[in-house]
């Protein structure tokens, strides 16, 4: 999912936009506050987190832009916390209002909430871990950034299965298990080797471990 960040604190654009990264969302700054429309067009985002107080232009007025060309879903971060400017919000086809200061954690359920009502069933398919890699359930595949990470089948079904079952352990037993109702008999130290390569491909395209050990008893996501 694209987020198209409209914020000119760019101290608090920077922190929001590492946030919802590091949750597996592609974020993107705007980066001409007299050319949000143009940006939004060539961005072509599935939300708009957008400021009241900008220059040129206040927030109200390019919520307006972007209604005459899309309904894609509109949340106003703001400082003005005076129910007139909720009003317009909602009136100019605003989403949702978040006042500042806020908790990102919050902006973030806000976002998921929004996501979940405008593209149920996308988001339904879609898993996002901490770690920014997303995993499409639909298809079967690990995406980091929008960009695939290529697995083989085997390693698609290995992580579909700890994705499935998180955060508990996931026996070996039970991955052999899955593996051969597929038609691929996977012996004890196949699938060591297969776990080994699924968590090298992963850390080397997100930067970060995702698959846990636990000792005799299996793997889990971290």
């Amino acid at each position: 999912m694209k987020i198209m960040l409209i914020e000119d604190d760019e101290t608090l654009a920077g922190e929001i936009s590492s946030f919802l990264t590091k949750w597996g969302y592609d974020t993107a700054i705007a980066g001409k506050p007299d050319a949000i429309l143009q940006e939004f067009t060539q961005l072509r985002p599935h939300l708009v987190l957008l400021d009241v107080n900008l220059p040129f232009y206040d927030g109200f007025y390019w919520c307006g832009q972007i209604r005459q060309v899309s309904n894609v879903p509109v949340i106003f971060i703001s400082s003005r916390s005076d129910d007139r400017d909720k009003i317009m919000a909602i009136a100019q086809g605003g989403d949702d209002y978040v006042e500042k200061p806020f908790q990102l954690d919050l902006l973030r359920a806000k976002i998921e909430a929004v996501l979940r009502r405008t593209y149920e069933y996308k988001v339904r398919e879609q898993v996002f871990l901490p770690s920014g890699l997303c995993f499409d359930k639909a298809a079967g595949m690990a995406f980091f950034q929008g960009k695939e990470v290529e697995l083989t089948k085997s390693e698609r079904r290995i992580l579909a299965k700890l994705i499935e079952q998180r955060p508990a352990v996931v026996s070996r037993e039970d991955l052999m298990m899955d593996l051969w109702n597929t038609d691929e008999y996977v012996s004890d130290g196949t699938l060591t080797t297969m776990v080994s390569r699924l968590r090298g491909k992963v850390k080397a395209a997100c930067g970060e471990d995702v698959i846990g050990t636990k000792k005799g008893q299996g793997y889990f996501i971290l």
